[in-house]
């Protein structure tokens, strides 16, 4: 393999690495479980076994037996981040010991990760006896972070996007009194793009680009079901991993002598998962006003293993190194009057990326969710939700090892190493109409 084939193929599986594993600036990955407002109003608990359209998403029981109703749903998150370099260099070959010096650039950026806008549609519609069909359209996985070009993580995220809709179709029915289950197709489009800088081997000279987009439709499915005796209702539901397979096209331009070889651009593929998720969910109306919630969910990062990449006849895999997550929530709503009900809840949500690993263009972090939110019934048929959820992440590292040009005599480290800490407020409206 020639040193300009050789160097191209590492700017590509850097850049489409770096794509994969970019991510929204939250814990859970790069899921983005808004669903309906009502659960958002007590930060998820309990929406494995809610009834009705808004609950499709997290389980296809949620709609057995019941009447033809729609859900809509749109969630405003404002996002306040904060990226610091801690002593990141980069080694240039430069004779006779190689040259280091710091990364440089800004050493702290700030709100890097832009703001989201998540709305959500769900529908239920009687068949014939208890079977009823359900759809959900929704965004369960999403990131959107733009970094100045003279940032200190120029090496490793520039400018990042990746979104992935939902279309979910399904059936539930009632199979006795007390139990009933439902089955769900899902598809998932995926769309990303990515921005990094390549370094030159002159430190006098400015970087490199690598560009990179993708996209492409993949399946799964869900299984739930919910039973319920007197005052009590118990979820539990299983989605599958998705396999995503993006086509798209690659670009790394702007390298000077003697890197210039390796300018090029060309179709390029990627193969990575999302993960399963297994969700456990109960609600106790413990009086005629009072109800409490709970969820567990169990989520199967370790899918997400490896990213596979393959481009002008060369293939590689990265090796991501994520691990199995927990969320937990609990959670109340409580019946004012006829009219008026109001909730609050509580969640910790583990993130599965390790310390280890975690990059610039992965800014997650274990978090705490705080949420309250409230419900006015308007008529018999339909009901506003409105709910506000704040996010508190806990300081978290970075430390990414990065090599470009590995194995050719123009190699060059970037290890960076820093801290990311951020918050989030989130603004969720919905209504619900039976008919």
């Amino acid at each position: 393999m020639s040193m300009s084939k050789h160097l191209n193929r590492i700017g590509l599986l850097g850049a489409v690495s770096l794509a994969a594993v970019a991510t929204q600036a939250q814990a859970g990955g790069y899921a983005a479980w808004e669903g309906s407002a009502e659960g958002m109003g007590r930060a998820n608990a309990g929406e494995g076994a809610s009834q009705g359209a808004g609950g499709l998403w997290w389980n296809p029981a949620a709609v057995a037996g019941g009447r033809p109703q729609v859900s809509l749903n749109l969630h405003q998150r404002f996002m306040s981040s904060r990226m610091t370099d801690a002593g990141s260099t980069i080694t240039r070959p430069i004779p006779p010991a190689g040259l280091t010096l710091p990364v440089g650039g800004r050493a702290q950026v700030d709100d890097a990760v832009s703001d989201a806008t998540l709305p959500d549609f769900s529908a239920a519609f009687p068949i014939f006896g208890g079977l009823t069909a359900g759809v959900a359209v929704t965004h369960p996985f999403h990131l959107a972070t733009n970094v100045p070009a003279d940032s200190w993580t120029r090496y490793d995220t520039l400018r990042n996007r990746i979104d992935v809709t939902s279309v979910q179709g399904g059936l539930a029915a009632p199979v006795t009194s007390w139990l009933d289950i439902g089955a769900a197709i899902e598809a998932q489009h995926m769309t990303a793009y990515l921005d990094t800088a390549s370094p030159n081997l002159n430190p006098a000279a400015a970087d490199g680009v690598q560009r990179l987009n993708g996209k492409g439709w993949d399946y799964g499915w869900t299984l739930g079901a919910q039973a319920h005796d007197g005052p009590l209702r118990v979820g539990l539901s299983y989605r599958s991993a998705v396999k995503h397979r993006l086509k798209g096209r690659i670009l790394l331009s702007g390298l000077q002598a003697p890197l210039d070889g390796a300018n090029f651009q060309a179709p390029a593929r990627a193969q990575l998962s999302t993960p399963w998720s297994l969700t456990a969910a109960a609600r106790w109306q413990a009086s005629p006003a009072l109800t409490l919630d709970a969820q567990l969910v169990r989520s199967g990062w370790a899918k997400y293993d490896k990213v596979d990449v393959s481009f002008a006849n060369v293939s590689g895999s990265l090796v991501q190194g994520y691990r199995n997550s927990t969320s937990a929530a609990v959670g109340a709503d409580y019946a004012l009057s006829s009219e008026w009900t109001v909730r609050g809840g509580v969640q910790y949500d583990q993130t599965p990326s390790p310390d280890a690993l975690r990059d610039p263009g992965s800014p997650d972090a274990d978090r705490w969710v705080y949420a309250a939110g409230a419900t006015r019934a308007v008529g018999e048929r339909a009901k506003l939700n409105a709910a506000l959820s704040y996010s508190r992440y806990s300081r978290a590292p970075f430390h990414d090892p990065n090599v470009f040009y590995a194995g050719t005599p123009a190699q060059t480290t970037v290890p960076l190493v820093g801290a990311y800490q951020a918050h989030s407020l989130t603004v969720s409206l919905g209504l619900d109409v039976g008919f």
